[in-house]
């Protein structure tokens, strides 16, 4: 991706990021209707809850929680007493999150700016879920997360939506999975979905594999980076959802961690 002045077929990268920070403001709506957006069951909780605690340095160390949306993470931080910096594109998801700390008594500095642009600070660690796929320039990103970490810790939690990079078994769950779901149909998990204008703009937009970040990271100031597989949480989100839950499973969960 170019400079904000640069244009591809007269679209300009400030133009993608306001398009971006549109389509969640509007998703924000209903976007927790989706239980793979905010867990609530609480095996899954206390199964994220434990993963974070595993992965970050101890509480109450500074996280700075990057693409935040409505605040899952954020809140599981805070709740262990985690001093935590929510930083979000979308002033809707943001909204929300202000409406559950307040309600659950939990101090949450709030941030709004894009994800290359992160609040000033001397954080303990960089966190996100699921954000490297609507980031129009990764590496420059990350770069710019070093500057806000630049003695931390960099988390990336992340997930093999698409089945790419997946092992022989894990893609055939995933092919049993899509099958399953045109029967059953379930709610979509967004509003809709991005334009193709967008789409185009962003390097990993089907998905980043796990083998595409650790080189990712690598490759960015972050320097050595190694890859996590989460399967507790994998395990939390199956268990008690049915025999046929359980056979065809859920999407792998993956962290790649770098940093001190």
């Amino acid at each position: 991706m170019g400079s904000a002045d640069d244009t591809d077929g007269g679209k300009t990268e400030t133009d993608v990021i306001a398009d971006i920070r549109g389509f969640w403001d509007v998703d924000a709506a209903t976007y927790d209707n989706s239980p793979s957006h905010y867990p609530q069951r609480p095996q899954e909780q206390a199964a994220w809850a434990a993963t974070l605690r595993r992965l970050l340095p101890d509480p109450p160390a500074t996280v700075l929680d990057m693409g935040a949306g409505t605040g899952f993470l954020s809140l599981l931080l805070a709740a262990q007493g985690y001093e935590v910096t929510a930083a979000d594109i979308s002033t809707g998801m943001l909204a929300r999150l202000r409406e559950k700390a307040a309600a659950l008594q939990l101090s949450i500095r709030i941030a709004e700016t894009d994800a290359a642009h992160p609040p000033e600070g001397d954080f303990a660690a960089v966190v996100e879920r699921h954000l490297l796929w609507t980031l129009p320039d990764p590496a420059g990103t990350l770069a710019a997360w070093r500057t806000a970490a630049p003695a931390g810790r960099l988390v990336l939690i992340e997930g093999s939506w698409s089945g790419r990079g997946t092992s022989a078994p894990d893609l055939l769950r995933h092919h049993a999975r899509a099958l399953a779901d045109l029967i059953r149909r379930p709610e979509p998990d967004h509003h809709g979905h991005y334009s193709g204008r967008i789409r185009a703009a962003l390097p990993y937009q089907a998905g980043p594999t796990p083998n595409e970040v650790v080189a990712l990271v690598e490759a960015s100031p972050w320097g050595r980076a190694r890859l996590e597989r989460l399967r507790d949480v994998e395990w939390a989100v199956t268990a008690g959802r049915g025999l046929l839950d359980g056979l065809l499973g859920t999407h792998p969960r993956w962290a790649v961690i770098a940093g001190s």
